[in-house]
């Protein structure tokens, strides 16, 4: 079973367009050539450090620029950004030609800057329905690494099913706390994860319909039977709670 999941020593990294890497047993070595502008799509068996290393990039570094945290999960459908995101800052301008005088800058009056309101959640395409009935019990945490989705407690085999129309890119037990996980592909940017299943209906690559039964709830990876529910936008995972219909 193959593992999407890559574990990288704990270090502090800059938002800079180069790194060092020391590699095992040798010296430290330039590494990072950013690509701008150019992204690549992650397919089934890909690893983040393969794709760094086939594109010039040391694996820190594209797990930096996309905001990828431990466990350093990558799914396929997944894109990744071979560039630091934000703008880059503007080029000093030269000093003039002879002696200058300095100025010295202008006292403002202090002022209070608002705060900027809160991000309006990204706008889906689909109309997403709850993958199975019972109590949210676990919430998601936007900078908790561990609760990037929501628990929903249920009985043991009950339906999981489908929050919307897609492609199972991922079938198996292969990454470390999900159990049985099932991922589901909506388009190029939407992904969706099942994870603590009992038993899994489908396979990848498999085309699956909203509300079309793709696993029995279970607590595999769980201390209780519940399913663990995600929703990811361009690889982050977003609030399910903000996209599944109210009850």
């Amino acid at each position: 079973m193959r593992k999407l999941v890559v574990l990288f020593a704990v270090c502090v990294l800059s938002a800079c367009g180069t790194s060092t890497v020391v590699r095992e047993g040798g010296s430290a070595t330039p590494a990072s050539t950013p690509r701008p502008g150019q992204t690549v799509t992650v397919q089934r068996g890909d690893t983040l450090y393969r794709l760094a290393t086939s594109n010039g990039i040391s694996a820190l570094d594209l797990a930096t620029w996309n905001n990828i945290r431990p466990p350093y999960t990558i799914y396929p459908g997944q894109r990744l950004r071979l560039y630091p995101g934000g703008a880059s800052a503007s080029p000093a301008r030269p000093a003039a030609s002879g002696t200058a005088t300095a100025q010295r800058p202008a006292v403002r009056p202090t002022q209070t800057t608002p705060q900027a309101p809160a991000a309006a959640p990204v706008r889906s395409p689909f109309r997403w329905q709850w993958p199975t009935a019972g109590q949210v019990v676990n919430r998601y945490v936007g900078n908790d690494p561990t609760k990037q989705g929501i628990g929903i407690a249920g009985t043991p085999g009950q339906a999981v099913n489908a929050a919307a129309d897609g492609v199972v890119v991922y079938s198996g037990a292969g990454l470390v706390g999900y159990g049985e996980l099932i991922i589901v592909k909506h388009d190029e940017q939407w992904l969706t994860a099942y994870g603590h299943n009992r038993t899994r209906k489908v396979n990848e690559g498999e085309r699956v319909r909203a509300g079309q039964q793709i696993a029995e709830l279970g607590r595999t990876g769980a201390a209780r039977d519940m399913l663990h529910f995600e929703i990811r936008y361009n690889g982050k995972p977003v609030d399910p709670l903000t996209y599944l219909p109210a009850r």
